[in-house]
């Protein structure tokens, strides 16, 4: 398990809250991903029946995903490929080295893979004595910078362009050159992989989707870097997880059509790239092998459980852009590859839960990443059902489990209910009008926000708001 973070949610996220540039990089890409994404869905006629086409075809495939897979391998055999099975993420980067190996592989260009975050896959091969070179931009300065994703679609959101011209004059030899506008940025890191893209052996990239019908691997980007990594070295291998197969073009156009307006608020990513196989006779350009590594990773074990609909996510990062939670923290303080409303569920199913238990708690339940999501993935339900499965564990502390007792008898006795919360509320109003700090309120509430004085009574409280959103 590669365990991205440092400490705990509540540590990382306290952390994370104390980061100024951190904010400034947050709240300046929450609002770009917010409104790209209405105004793509705005130029479609019936977004809803878009997401109703994607959500079909991906349920549909998860219904038969043991015969797509043995299709989706035929067929890339067919094609001149080969596929491998790995249960595991150690597997998967034993697999990766044995075929660099084979064709004496010393230099690795790599596009954007989460599965390849998933097992760690760089440390494994550079410890192997290989030279990985990421080139996907955020990747690349991420990896300038020795550090994790922060976002499944966007891995640098959290750097400001100050800290990456930063980055680049520790790294590159730039003498008095102005790095001050992101055009400038780009073009340096353009001129810097692009020797790196014609001298490597080997090329590793991830996949959105794969086609079981064709054998086909689909590839979105808008970059073009995934397309330079698969086509120019002598061997492409594909890292990624048993439940990206569709059965047919058809599905895979459904599931096109919401991924790039959720994810970056396009109507279709720059690069969609379908690979199928080696290059053939009379080709003008294409490597010589073609891998496709398939890891389960305990996603068969979801499969008919009640936590199945995880596997309908296909990594658009909306829920992320959405979610309260992340917009203040940012990624690195799920601890994990997978941040956000689905990092929450994915991270302890993939994973164990005990270790990652308040990953679940770390959601206002507001419902917007239910909202956005376009395959229709009930976040806030798997969240729940964390959380009871944490409660029935016992994996939550002592005191928080006692005092959820105590409620949980409270919430009971009507009589005696309602005198307690009318004495908290005359306590509260009174806090209030004395500006008394609450700081100490149970997991620091109040620490970071202020806790308004209520009405008179709970009840008159909520009937206000009520009257204020009609």
């Amino acid at each position: 398990m590669s365990k991205h973070g440092s400490g705990t949610f509540i540590v990382n996220a306290a952390n994370a809250l104390q980061d100024e540039q951190l904010q400034t990089a947050l709240t300046r890409a929450k609002s770009g991903f917010i409104n790209k994404r209405l105004k793509a869905i705005s130029m479609v006629d019936d977004f809803e029946l878009l997401k109703r086409r994607a959500q079909l075809a991906k349920q549909s495939a998860l219904a038969n995903l043991p015969a797509l897979l043995e299709q989706f391998e035929q067929n890339v055999q067919a094609s001149g490929g080969q596929v491998h099975w790995a249960k595991s993420p150690q597997e998967l980067n034993n697999i990766v080295l044995n075929l660099c190996r084979t064709v004496d592989a010393s230099k690795v260009t790599k596009g954007k893979s989460m599965i390849g975050e998933e097992t760690n896959l760089n440390a494994h091969l550079e410890q192997a004595g290989l030279k990985l070179i990421e080139t996907d931009l955020g990747e690349y300065i991420i990896q300038l910078a020795k550090e994790p994703p922060s976002h499944i679609i966007a891995p640098a959101v959290h750097k400001t362009r100050q800290q990456v011209a930063t980055l680049f004059k520790q790294h590159h030899n730039l003498g008095q050159r102005d790095l001050s506008q992101i055009a400038s940025l780009v073009e340096e890191a353009r001129n810097q992989l692009r020797m790196e893209f014609l001298s490597a052996d080997v090329g590793i990239t991830g996949a959105n989707l794969l086609i079981a019908e064709t054998g086909s691997v689909t590839l979105v980007t808008n970059e073009g870097n995934g397309d330079l990594t698969a086509t120019i070295p002598k061997m492409h291998i594909v890292t990624t997880s048993i439940e990206k197969v569709v059965a047919t073009l058809e599905d895979a156009d459904a599931i096109l059509e919401v991924l790039a307006r959720s994810a970056t608020g396009q109507s279709m990513s720059t690069y969609t790239t379908f690979f199928t196989g080696p290059k053939r006779a009379g080709d003008l350009d294409g490597p010589q092998q073609f891998h496709v590594v398939l890891l389960d990773n305990g996603r068969s074990d979801l499969i008919g459980s009640e936590f199945e609909p995880m596997l309908n996510c296909i990594k658009c990062g909306a829920c992320l852009n959405h979610c309260p939670v992340y917009s203040n923290v940012g990624g690195h303080a799920y601890g994990w590859v997978y941040p956000g409303p689905m990092g929450s569920v994915l991270t302890p199913l993939l994973n164990k839960l005990e270790p990652f238990r308040e990953l679940p708690d770390a959601s206002t339940f507001c419902g917007r990443c239910e909202e956005v999501c376009p395959m229709g993935i009930p976040l806030p339900g798997l969240l729940r059902k964390l959380r009871a499965r944490s409660h029935r564990k016992h994996y939550e502390p002592g005191g928080w489990r006692r005092g959820l007792m105590v409620y949980s008898w409270l919430a009971t006795q009507p009589r005696l209910f309602q005198f307690c919360t009318n004495r908290l509320n005359q306590t509260l109003r009174w806090s209030g009008k004395l500006k008394i700090n609450l700081s100490r309120l149970p997991r620091g509430w109040s620490r970071h926000r202020e806790l308004p004085a209520p009405g008179k009574t709970f009840l008159s409280e909520w009937k206000k708001n009520q009257k204020q959103c009609s």
